[in-house]
């Protein structure tokens, strides 16, 4: 049974992530794709203007500054049910889970000290509280829980809503998109997870392993993995595209 369920409706969720691994396929190997993804960034206008916003959302939120919550759901609530879902593969999870981590923004939101970015925060915070609700479930640890098979772990197809255009939008065929969500699916969840934190939701490698509390190498061995296991999925969706132009 898929997960029929949109937020409020919307695009296939898997999108922007199947468009920016498609590009990289398409332009360069595997290899040489990880050497690109691994090489330090310098700090630009941009990343000034980020690391400011950050600062005054950790100022706002030690205030308990009105209407900031709203507006920081209203920003991340989609990215946020997104990285649930393919963490969890499981909607009524990420739903209750979704909820949970507002509260908990809520609650300890003085703890963000600004120094990471908000999304980092957001998703340690996820990521932390779908690890405790499964040890009540006997599961010492998300490497277990992954090892696991369930049914929860079955392809499935979920939408979130986007507002903004993606390059996925490229493969406008639904059973393209459909193919790319499966198959982002059957990975396994470790490496998926990953894969979405990096394309997707656009976070650093370092980030990363702040997100996940694992170190910088398991992270590049697991980006380096995901796109290994997925490259053959993605290449026969790009070619049956090709054939059809």
């Amino acid at each position: 049974m898929g997960l029929g369920w949109s937020f409020p409706a919307g695009k296939t969720i898997s999108t922007r992530l199947g468009g920016r691994i498609c590009r990289l396929i398409n332009t360069m190997s595997t290899a040489a794709a990880i050497r690109s993804l691994f090489a330090p960034g310098s700090v630009t206008i941009a990343d000034e203007q980020v690391r400011q916003e950050n600062l005054t959302i950790a100022e706002g939120l030690k205030r308990n500054e009105a209407g900031l919550l709203d507006e920081l759901i209203v920003r991340y609530q989609h990215r946020l049910f997104r990285y649930l879902l393919y963490l969890t593969a499981n909607r009524e999870m990420a739903e209750d889970l979704f909820q949970e981590v507002w509260m908990r923004v809520l609650v300890r939101g003085a703890q963000f000290n600004g120094k990471a970015r908000f999304e980092t925060w957001l998703f340690t915070i996820a990521r932390n509280l779908m690890i405790d609700q499964r040890r009540k479930r006997t599961m010492s640890s998300l490497d277990e829980l992954f090892e696991s098979g369930s049914d929860d772990d079955r392809p499935m197809s979920f939408e979130v809503a986007d507002d903004q255009p993606t390059p996925f939008d490229r493969f406008s065929n639904v059973e393209d998109r459909e193919r790319i969500a499966e198959a982002l699916l059957q990975l396994d969840t470790l490496y998926r997870e990953v894969l979405v934190l990096r394309f997707h939701e656009e976070l650093s490698l370092e980030e990363i392993a702040k997100v996940t509390r694992a170190p910088l190498s398991t992270v590049k061995s697991r980006l380096y993995r995901g796109l290994a296991a997925i490259k053959p999925k993605l290449e026969y969706v790009h070619l049956r595209r090709q054939e059809t132009v």
